[in-house]
Order: C-alpha cells, then sequence, then structure tokens
C-alpha cells in the first residue's frame, strides 16, 4: 500500500492542553487527537468523552486533579465510538457511578460496539497504547431515552446538578452518528459537542447521517454558544469563533455528500467516487489532521448513503483493509 493504513504512521505525541474556558467548565484537547470536555461543580465532576483507554484517562484525572478533588461521578458518552468511551472504566476509582448515553448510543454498542473496537485498535495504535488495560466494552448507567428530532420529535433531556452548576444532556439530531449527545452548560454558554463538530481537523463521517448533519449543526447553532468543546481540534472562544467550527464541520459535511451523490448518479465505481471527491475536498481540506486517514471511509460512506444505504455498514478490521487498499493503495 502506498499509504500506511489509517493512523498507524501516526506514532508521534501531541501537546496536551488544559484549559479553563468558564468558571465550570474545562477543555482537554491535543492538537487534533479527540478532546474531552471537564464541568466541575461544587459537588461533583462529569467529563465528557472518557479517551481510548484507561491509561489515557489516567493522565486526564491527573489534569482534573491539579483544580478539583471532587468526586468525578458522571460520565458522558458523546456517541459510541471506542476511542472516545474505552477509558470509562478509570473514573470508577475517582468516584464515577453514572455513565450516560442516549437511547440510540446503546443501540449502536449492541449492534456493532464489538466490531468498532477492534478496528478503531487497528487504525489507532498510538491512542490504545495500553489497551490490555481496557475490560470491555463501556454500557451506560443512565440512557436519555424521548422522541426522535430528525422526526420532529421532542428528544428526551436530562439535567444534573452538579453543585453551582447544571449541566443539559441531549441528543440534537443525527450526524456524527444517529446517538450523538452533546452537554450544554446554558448559564456559562458552553457547549461540549462531541464530534458533531470538528475544527481544523479530518471530519470522520464513516458512521454518519451526511443528508441530516446540516440540519443538527443549525441546531447546535442556535444556542448561541460562547464557548465549544468540538470533538477534534481548539477549544473556540467566543460566538464567531464557535460559528467557524461549525461552518467548518458543515463544508466538510455538504462538500463530500454532494460529491458522494454526484459520483453515485453518474455510475462510478467506489475508486472513481474517491478520485471525483478529491477535486472538491483536497484543496480546501487536505492540509488538515487526520484528513488522509478519514477522507477514504468518509467517501465509502457518502457513496453508500447517496445510493440509499441508509443505515451505516458496520465496519469491521477485515473491511477497513480491503477498503484501504481499494482506495489508498
Amino acid at each position: 500500500m502506498s499509504k500506511a493504513f489509517a493512523s498507524q504512521a501516526d506514532l508521534e505525541d501531541k501537546k496536551i492542553t488544559f484549559e479553563q474556558l468558564s468558571p465550570h467548565c474545562w477543555a482537554y484537547t491535543a492538537e487534533g487527537d479527540p478532546n474531552s470536555g471537564v464541568i466541575i461543580g461544587d459537588d461533583f465532576i462529569m467529563v465528557s468523552d472518557a479517551t481510548a483507554t484507561p491509561a489515557m484517562a489516567r493522565d486526564l484525572i491527573k489534569q482534573i486533579r491539579t483544580v478539583s478533588d471532587k468526586p468525578i461521578k458522571y460520565v458522558l458518552l458523546t456517541h459510541y465510538h471506542a476511542v472516545r468511551v474505552l477509558g470509562a472504566s478509570a473514573y470508577f476509582a475517582e468516584g464515577a457511578t453514572e455513565i450516560i448515553a442516549s437511547q440510540g448510543t446503546l443501540e449502536l454498542i449492541r449492534e456493532r460496539g464489538a466490531q468498532d473496537m477492534q478496528s478503531e485498535m487497528e487504525r489507532f495504535p498510538r491512542l490504545f497504547r495500553g489497551a490490555d488495560s481496557v475490560p470491555g466494552l463501556t454500557w451506560p448507567s443512565m440512557v436519555i431515552g424521548g422522541g426522535d428530532p430528525t422526526k420532529g420529535e421532542k428528544p428526551g433531556k436530562l439535567s444534573i446538578n452538579l453543585g453551582g452548576v447544571v449541566v443539559q444532556i441531549w441528543s440534537p439530531g443525527y450526524g456524527h452518528t444517529r446517538g450523538d449527545t452533546i452537554a450544554w452548560v446554558e448559564e456559562e454558554k458552553v457547549l461540549f459537542s462531541g464530534d458533531l463538530v470538528e475544527y481544523q481537523a479530518g471530519v470522520y463521517t464513516g458512521d454518519a447521517q451526511l443528508e441530516e448533519w446540516p440540519a443538527t449543526l443549525e441546531a447546535l447553532r442556535a444556542l448561541q454558544a460562547e464557548y465549544i468543546v468540538p470533538g477534534r481540534g481548539e477549544a473556540m472562544k467566543g460566538n464567531a469563533d464557535v460559528n467557524k467550527a461549525l461552518d467548518y464541520t458543515k463544508r466538510w459535511v455538504t462538500t463530500l455528500f454532494q460529491a458522494g451523490k454526484e459520483a453515485a448518479a453518474a455510475g462510478m465505481d467506489l475508486k472513481a467516487a474517491m478520485a471525483h471527491t478529491r477535486k472538491s475536498m483536497d484543496p480546501v481540506f487536505g492540509q488538515v489532521f487526520i484528513y488522509e486517514h478519514c477522507l477514504p471511509f468518509d467517501v465509502s460512506r457518502a457513496y453508500d448513503e447517496a445510493s440509499g444505504i441508509k443505515n451505516p455498514r458496520i465496519w469491521t478490521a477485515e473491511r477497513d483493509m480491503e477498503m484501504w487498499k481499494s482506495l489508498q493503495g
């Protein structure tokens, strides 16, 4: 293969930044690696996105302990991907009693969590150092049900008082997955978006609902956040910069899906669809972190959805390699 598979060649550690955004909200970011968010109340702490392994989670815990000794009672899974959830077990020793997820995320863990875990460990060897410490799949103990916003129904919402700060949690609509869940601290206008929003990094859409994603981004824009911790990229400060991240993600999704629709309508095969998509994506996004990792998975999903496959096909380690050899070989 002419390009190393996914992120197997990305072995250089990234610089970690742990910064305070508002009186109770913090961002844990790492130069395009997956981010986590932290909300520190007078009584309890919530972590949004648990990291890939218990070893990685312990580094985040170490950062938290420089500013608070309160129990880390709540862990939010913004979606089901292994790189976000498999570090959850490390928080039990820090007081965690609730792992929160949406009904959609729970369903996806049941449907494809095991395959995703194997697949992502192959894709991200650096992030899964110490993977032998992962006890297995992460299962939520608190599940948010309610209506489906893509059908005009009102989603369920959970409000948690951490002591002096209230966190609202709900699924704003389909996007990165069909179970995406956000944390919103309304009093401080801080949004923890998970991978629904990225900035200056690859937007992975291999399990996405591309048609609905732009409307979900507009629902997030309507919150008028002053801060956002995106799934990847730096934390954005000020509403104008929050909108930059929303615009960046929307441009990626719409450009990608338009190319997929054009390729499907023209009867191209997947390799031709990849070449066609590069014409519109490379000039705009080709320089960002994990672009070459994401693009083959993204083209595969865009082509599938444009061809009428609404529920994303499950990625396995075997499917990953077969696709990669075809498109990046």
